[in-house]
């Protein structure tokens, strides 16, 4: 086995325990950023499980994968048409509020991103 495939191997087995931990309602939406390839494999998964996902494409070599609860990925479809460090001060919070971010520190960067553009 290559470091290359030892790296997606494990990579594999993060998210499959990302979708365990939605299965178990330990988090409403997960985020995950990887190469198309490996998309396309959890998003089988996704398929054959009956999980929602929305797909945003970084680039040719790599996506961002969100999967999760419909109400949460609404909300996200409201947005993955822009980069995510292209969001507003609002949109931020509240995809990193879905996300199971601490509270605390979501205020405080949404704070100092507020400060930042007045």
């Amino acid at each position: 086995m290559s470091v290359e495939d030892f790296n997606r191997y494990s990579s594999m087995k993060l998210y499959m325990h990302n979708i365990y931990e939605f299965q178990k309602g330990v988090r409403n939406l997960v985020l995950c950023t990887m190469c198309p390839t490996c998309a396309t494999l959890v998003c089988e998964r996704l398929d054959r499980l009956g999980i929602g996902y929305v797909i945003q494409e970084i680039t040719p070599e790599k996506v961002n994968l969100f999967f999760g609860n419909e109400y949460c990925l609404d909300v996200v479809r409201s947005f993955v048409h822009k980069p995510l460090n292209k969001l507003t001060a609002e949109e931020d919070f509240i995809l990193g509020a879905m996300l199971g971010y601490d509270i605390a520190r979501q205020c405080q960067r949404y704070c100092r991103y507020k400060q930042k553009i007045s």
